[in-house]
């Protein structure tokens, strides 16, 4: 598995995590309305926005390497 490949499913799964849990504090906070559970919220979806922005510079970096 080449270092593409590999952070081609590294990116897919921590966004996903991130957006997931980002979406989980924020359904809680409206339950609870605890301002950790928004700031949280808050912060993973930006992490999830950060590691796409990664994931599409690095693509972008090694675009004439092949996935194999």
């Amino acid at each position: 598995m080449s270092l593409k490949a590999v952070h081609l499913v590294f990116v897919t799964v921590l966004s996903s995590l991130c957006f997931g849990t980002g979406v989980w504090q924020l359904r809680h906070f409206r339950e609870t309305q605890a301002t950790n559970d928004l700031v949280w919220g808050i912060v993973a979806l930006l992490a999830g926005i950060a590691v796409l922005v990664y994931g599409k510079y690095f693509l972008k970096k090694l675009k004439n390497f092949s996935y194999l």
